[in-house]
């Protein structure tokens, strides 16, 4: 997928149908002279409809066309007919979607399960016939009520990426560079910070036919939680992520103090964030040599302290195979 076409974050403009006007009408039918009212009621306005769907994994689909309405109901016509239901709109989005509110930006509610619906708008009911106002002293009334009018308003559509493991990490860690290596994505990989502008999601190919998805996440800072660098834009995505990896470089300066900093970010964003299993990777460690790797594990051993990590290099294929049997029991754990 290309960063162009990842969108997660979209404003739509909709409006749901009005309802039908109810009908005056008198019955008349050969040899019946004063049949009564018989006018049918108004059909109703059609709904907006949010649809869940695990084809799609963006919302590119909301990139150009951002204004939606639905059908008005027909109107109601003789011998108590009611008209026909408006057409209703349905708004595919992919699992993870959260819908809110434009102005107030309230949570109305989210999709997470595949075929879930959602009326955002409820269509206009329709009015009811003349049929409906009939009593003993006006047998023949002549008005019926007029349709109710549709809803209207803005709405955010947010994507939170839902991916079995989600890459945490400083600009410049090697998430990219993981994710071609593990999977057969082609994220946009480059020597300098913040290459990764938008979140890339990559299927991991197992043994015996199996998968999981990876997603890279655009770089954390030191302040994001505050909005610094790409702020929430990237916090979010790591909500509804099952495992989180932490990538560090060899070369970091200090590595626990980096691990500390990315944890306190997720902390201040969502503490919830701190209860997902998590799995640190020590990326570009083909610049060390044995004699460096064991007295960095040793030292790690006592900073880290039950939280397991391990050395890789995507460019190397250093520990990579060990990699995917780690998340893999990660995953699959009781």
């Amino acid at each position: 997928m290309t960063e162009g076409n990842f969108v997660d974050y979209v404003k739509v403009s909709l409006a749901s149908g009005k309802g039908g006007k109810g009908s005056v009408h008198l019955h008349r039918e050969k040899f019946i002279t004063k049949g009564g009212p018989d006018g049918g009621d108004g059909g109703r306005g059609g709904h907006i409809i949010v649809r869940g769907n695990e084809n799609l994994w963006t919302l590119v689909n909301f990139k150009y066309k951002k204004h939606f309405k639905a059908g008005h109901g027909a109107h109601g016509s003789k011998s108590r007919s009611t008209g026909a239901d408006g057409e209703d709109v349905y708004l595919d989005v992919p699992l993870g979607t959260v819908i809110k509110d434009f102005e107030t930006k309230e949570i109305l509610f989210e999709i997470t399960e595949h075929g879930e619906e959602k009326i955002l708008l409820k269509g206009g009911i329709g009015g009811r016939g003349n049929w409906h106002f009939r009593t003993a002293t006006n047998q023949t009334p002549r008005y019926a009520q007029p349709g109710v009018d549709g809803l209207e308003g803005e709405f955010l559509l947010e994507l939170k990426v839902l991916a079995d493991v989600g890459l945490v990490g400083f600009p410049n860690a090697g998430k990219s560079t993981l994710l071609s290596v593990i999977t057969s994505a082609k994220p946009k990989i480059a020597d300098y910070e913040f290459t990764t502008l938008k979140p890339n999601l990559g299927i991991v190919e197992y043994r015996d036919f199996k998968s999981f998805v990876m997603a890279d996440i655009p770089g954390i800072i030191e302040g994001a939680a505050e909005g610094k660098g790409l702020g929430h834009y990237f916090l979010r995505h790591i909500e509804r992520n099952a495992n989180l990896l932490f990538l560090i470089p060899a070369d970091s300066k200090d590595i626990s103090k980096e691990y500390e900093i990315l944890l306190d970010e997720l902390r201040r964003y969502n503490p919830e964030l701190l209860d997902k299993d998590r799995l640190i990777c020590i990326s570009k460690s083909d610049m060390l040599d044995d004699e460096l790797m064991s007295e960095m594990k040793a030292e790690l051993n006592t900073e880290f302290g039950d939280t397991p990590f391990m050395f890789i290099s995507s460019v190397a294929q250093m520990g990579i195979v060990e990699l995917k049997d780690k998340l893999w029991a990660m995953l699959n754990a009781e």
